[in-house]
């Protein structure tokens, strides 16, 4: 008769299968592991780790409850403050978040990851009322509990092709230095910080798995462009985020196939099907009419000469303004490409070399 594995065989399966992003596995092998581990001292980091796994699988319910466990049996494990804090965050427990984050900051005063924490919380939680109430009117009715959850501070959007899923992050004006972007095996971090401002955070485990070097981003002025490549090509993701449904496979190029020429496919969502065209042609309408001054507006109308520009104007104006030390812009290849281009400031300015 085979010795069934021991709790220590059990949590490292479980850590394998969690590293292999199949954390149902995952969870379900802690479970076993806890069985197996009674009441001796590696329970709790075992109800710790599978709250872990209960989080990415979207169950914050059960999450906090086995991180409250966790917690219980080993006060001192910050980890497990950290994961009940997170799950009730999701859960809109406000009040039980900050708790436990603020534990977990105690225990680890080091760890960044409870001060970011606290200041999600703070700005997520509904702030009270400032009005009077008089105490009759405090009596007449019973308050009604704050359960809906806040208005992101951007809308996000995504459509699929072939190849690739692409993410709209509709940040209008949101500075490059402002922006940070992460890429995993299957899932996306989108943040954007800037000074004075509360915090934006798009963190989902993505329906399907893609391939991190492939995938890139761009900061446009009305918006922020993900562009994930898919991992299995051809499969179209119904979602942007994981749901535990079985994938559509083909489904993208079929649509590609219903596709009007020339346009891109529309795909399905909650809200209907959408037009991409219509949306992307909106998109640059309110980019072109965007009012910019100063060296703003100088530099979109380069750029704009430059994007509508053939390939020897590119090189014209590349070449002259590098030669030049940005004082001459030219567009006639014939007359700049076969000599050396001198620098050339305006009047009553003069050229000076600096010396580092």
């Amino acid at each position: 008769m085979a010795t069934p594995p021991t709790a220590t065989e059990l949590e490292h399966q479980a850590r394998e299968a969690f590293v292999d992003d199949d954390f149902a596995s995952a969870a379900a092998l802690y479970t076993q592991a806890i069985a197996a581990a009674g009441s001796s001292p590696s329970a709790a980091a075992l109800y710790a780790d599978r709250a872990q796994a209960y989080i990415k699988m979207g169950d914050f319910a059960a999450a906090a409850a086995d991180a409250a466990i966790a917690a219980e049996l080993d006060p001192s494990m910050a980890r497990a403050h950290l994961r009940r804090a997170h799950a009730c965050a999701k859960l809109e427990q406000y009040g039980a978040a900050r708790a436990a984050a603020e534990a977990g900051a105690a225990l680890a005063p080091a760890d960044a990851r409870f001060a970011h924490l606290i200041k999600e919380i703070d700005a997520k939680a509904p702030k009270p009322m400032e009005t009077e109430v008089s105490p009759a009117a405090a009596t007449a009715a019973p308050a009604l509990p704050a359960t809906a959850e806040m208005k992101p501070k951007y809308r996000h959007d995504f459509y699929n092709s072939a190849a690739e899923v692409v993410v709209t992050v509709f940040a209008k004006g949101v500075a490059a230095e402002h922006v940070a972007v992460e890429f995993g095996e299957q899932l996306l971090s989108v943040s954007v910080e800037v000074p004075g401002e509360a915090a934006y955070h798009l963190q989902p485990r993505l329906f399907g798995k893609i391939v991190p070097d492939k995938c890139r981003f761009a900061v446009l002025s009305t918006k922020i462009e993900v562009r994930l490549a898919k991992a299995e090509p051809g499969t179209a993701w119904p979602s942007l985020e994981f749901t535990g449904k079985p994938r559509l496979v083909a489904a993208a190029t079929a649509a590609a196939a219903a596709a009007p020429p020339g346009g891109r496919p529309s795909y399905p969502s909650s809200k209907g099907r959408k037009d991409w065209d219509k949306i992307e042609a909106e998109v640059k309408k309110a980019e072109k009419e965007e009012k910019l001054d100063g060296d703003a507006a100088a530099n979109k109308f380069f750029q704009d000469i430059f994007s509508n520009a053939d390939e020897d104007m590119r090189r014209a104006m590349t070449k002259s303004f590098q030669e030049s030390n940005g004082t001459v812009l030219s567009t006639n290849w014939e007359d700049v490409g076969s000599k050396k281009i001198d620098p050339s400031p305006p009047e009553g300015m003069d050229l000076r070399k600096w010396e580092y």
